[in-house]
């Protein structure tokens, strides 16, 4: 194990599938822009590439390699610049395996940030990673630590269908321990970050630091808390979710996107539908509020979840929140 940070764990999945499997290529806009780049010099331009800047053509190019055999990394760096090439997002990388009757792989990766804050205003926060999750074909992978965003990237590169892999830029510089050489990281199977038999938090991303946080604030009311960590949100593992809901009886979800579209509402609806009586009270949500992201930073703050509001969540699933005057 050594310590590194979450971008660099996530480089170095990349760096070592492309030492395994030369059928891996890496290109984006800002790749390969000068002879100084590690990937580069490590694998010579017909593998690394800078591409227009244009999303439809690098992810159309990418949707074309892989139909041929390869098998594209494509660096996105903000997950709103997805959106401008959804058709082939959502309508071509995900539907031909399927069209064809499992004659085509289409093994591709998108690259994405998301969640931004920290002053990048209305049209670099969003975290949008729910609308994918709906699309057949199309898988997406949220890694909160650094060794999960090694070993998702892993295994995102080596699967056959097109992923959509999520990283949060507040985690960017964020060290943690990772694995050495390789480290996979199976899709469908959610962490427990913190044990606790009072109440279920599952959140994502960036937000499971902040869960975190808020239980052992929590615990020193004499309050335990579960914490998971989905890791992916397509496939998803409810099962480890219903388990500890079972266990529990009380669930808060908490999640950065804006509470009519985020996944958290999916989460709640499958443990509404499987779990329903397990729960000792009704489900709540911690979501950003249904507003654009505001660049004033205390306004920021006011949309977006934090600890203190996990925490006030906790403690109204339990009955305990103080009575408003």
């Amino acid at each position: 194990m050594a310590e590194i940070p979450y971008i660099a764990a996530i480089e170095q999945a990349i760096h070592q599938e492309m030492e395994r499997d030369e059928h891996v290529l890496y290109f984006g806009q800002n790749i390969a822009t000068s002879e100084n780049d590690k990937f580069l010099q490590a694998f010579g331009s017909d593998r690394v590439r800078v591409t227009p800047i244009s999303e439809t053509a690098e992810i159309g190019m990418a949707v074309g390699a892989a139909l041929a055999g390869m098998r594209p990394v494509v660096e996105l760096y903000m997950a709103e610049f997805m959106l401008v090439a959804m058709d082939q997002v959502v309508n071509e990388a995900p539907r031909f395996r399927y069209m064809s009757g499992g004659q085509v792989k289409v093994p591709l990766v998108l690259k994405a940030g998301y969640g931004f804050t920290a002053g990048w205003a209305g049209q670099h926060t969003g975290s949008i990673y729910a609308m994918f999750t709906g699309v057949p074909g199309l898988k997406v992978a949220v890694p909160a630590t650094a060794a999960d965003a090694k070993g998702l990237m892993t295994t995102a590169i080596r699967d056959d269908n097109p992923v959509c892999f999520f990283h949060h830029y507040l985690l960017t510089l964020e060290p943690g321990e990772v694995p050495e050489g390789e480290h996979v990281v199976p899709f469908g199977e959610a962490a427990v970050r913190r044990s606790g038999g009072d109440v279920t938090i599952v959140a994502t991303g960036w937000m499971v630091g902040k869960a975190l946080a808020a239980a052992e604030s929590l615990a020193s009311e004499g309050i335990e808390a579960e914490v998971i960590d989905p890791r992916t949100l397509q496939p998803l593992d409810t099962a480890t979710i219903l388990t500890s809901v079972e266990k529990t009886g009380r669930v808060v979800l908490v999640d950065q996107a804006t509470r009519h579209a985020s996944f958290s509402a999916v989460i709640a609806a499958e443990i509404a539908d499987e779990g329903f009586s397990s729960l000792k009270a009704p489900i709540k949500q911690v979501t950003s509020l249904d507003a654009t992201v505001p660049y004033s930073e205390p306004m920021e703050a006011y949309v977006l979840p934090d600890e203190a509001k996990i925490a006030g969540a906790v403690h109204q699933v339990l009955g305990s929140a103080p009575v408003a005057a």
